[in-house]
């Protein structure tokens, strides 16, 4: 069997650059990709695409999973429900996926849960989102409320004199379940929200938010949209709105901050990575990244990092099954860590994973200043019933 804690440990030579096509045989093991190729997530996309792709390119050079290799099919969701259900037919009954590792709209998660229980097979889902989705195929590798909104709303009060916020959200289960537990966690630590509204997860106009905003002259704004597309027109019509109260953003990433070059200075942000991070695993991804995709690399992100890690995490547990078989793999998706980018991850918190987390505020050229640290947050209770 081969160990694949040699590929998710990052081993001498993982940067690597594959210049000649992999030729794949029928018993590869297959991982289903849906993502955002259009729609909302189309800005973040590529770079999920790309994160996948290394770890696939990193197994199958340290030997594979059980004598076999990976192999990715990956498909547009729209960022969409419609697309999703589409994806993950085509995924499931068509092509026959083994698994599948996927960052998408909490809307495209929740419409393709059905497939994957009627399909039966592994799924881990790589998006911050806002807690609680629960399956018993599904896992988690990336953060959620509890994680990750504290930080952001303790800042702003005790270090920036925050008393009033205004929230603003995409009209759909990301948008609104953040949004509620951001109001709650406002309102219990003493502050108070003078307004919140919300557009639909494909609106482009938010002039109508932003007079409303200026109404009331909140002392921080918190913003939580669906990530690429909204995070971009919002912002630029907020600042060309001449909004001056603080910006915090819970859903952009900083591959999304970094295509926004002016508009997104300033913003401060939450996360589990940053590419900043001094860490030697850190180090080491970047310049696997960078080598494997030289010019065309997409800025690694809080979007597209867990999708890397989770690549590595399913093989790694079927490694450790001794078999790509459903009911092997699930509870060894519980018991193995992987020691990537991000640091020692486990998702053994209900499906979910105990994660650091990283306030920073995005800097001039694009990169991200972190601020403060906050080491092992639990996500709390997220799905007590599930073994």
């Amino acid at each position: 069997m081969h160990d694949v804690k040699k590929t998710v440990g990052f081993v001498a030579g993982m940067a690597l650059c594959l210049s000649v096509p992999v030729a794949y045989a029928a018993n590869d093991i297959v991982v289903g990709v849906a993502v955002g190729l259009s729609g909302a997530n189309s800005v973040v996309a590529p770079s999920v695409v790309q994160a996948a792709d290394l770890a696939v390119d990193q197994i199958n050079a340290a030997g594979g999973v059980l004598g076999r290799k990976l192999r990715l099919e990956i498909v547009d969701d729209s960022s969409s429900a419609a697309g999703a259900q589409k994806a993950y037919d085509v995924l499931v009954f068509q092509k026959k996926v083994d698994a599948i590792v996927s960052m998408e709209t909490s809307a495209a998660r929740n419409a393709a849960l059905p497939i994957v229980t009627r399909g039966r097979i592994p799924f881990i889902y790589t998006s911050f989102y806002e807690g609680r989705s629960c399956n018993k195929y599904m896992y988690i590798n990336a953060w959620v409320p509890e994680q990750q909104v504290a930080p952001m709303v303790d800042y702003f009060t005790r270090q920036k004199d925050a008393k009033t916020f205004f929230l603003i959200g995409s009209d759909y289960a990301f948008g609104r379940g953040m949004l509620a537990f951001t109001r709650k966690y406002i309102e219990k630590t003493g502050g108070k929200v003078v307004g919140e509204e919300y557009n639909p997860i494909d609106a482009t106009d938010w002039t109508a938010i932003v007079s409303k905003i200026r109404a009331v002259h909140p002392d921080a704004l918190m913003i939580s949209t669906a990530g690429g597309v909204p995070n971009v027109t919002l912002t630029k019509q907020l600042r060309t709105g001449g909004i001056k109260a603080l910006y915090g953003n819970l859903s952009i990433d900083e591959g999304t901050a970094r295509s926004m070059g002016a508009d997104a200075v300033g913003t401060y942000v939450a996360g589990s990575y940053y590419t900043s991070l001094q860490t030697p695993a850190n180090q080491k991804f970047m310049a696997a990244m960078k080598a494997r995709f030289g010019d065309k690399l997409e800025t690694p992100n809080d979007l597209s990092v867990p999708e890397y890690d989770a690549v590595l995490a399913y093989a790694e547990a079927v490694a450790k099954a001794g078999s790509t078989a459903t009911d092997k793999v699930i509870p060894a998706l519980a018991s193995v860590t992987v020691d990537g980018p991000r640091g020692a991850i486990t998702m053994d918190k209900e499906r979910h994973a105990a994660l650091s987390m990283y306030l920073g505020q995005v800097m001039p050229d694009g990169s991200v200043k972190v601020i403060s640290e906050f080491k092992n947050e639990d996500p709390g209770e997220q799905c007590p019933n599930l073994k």
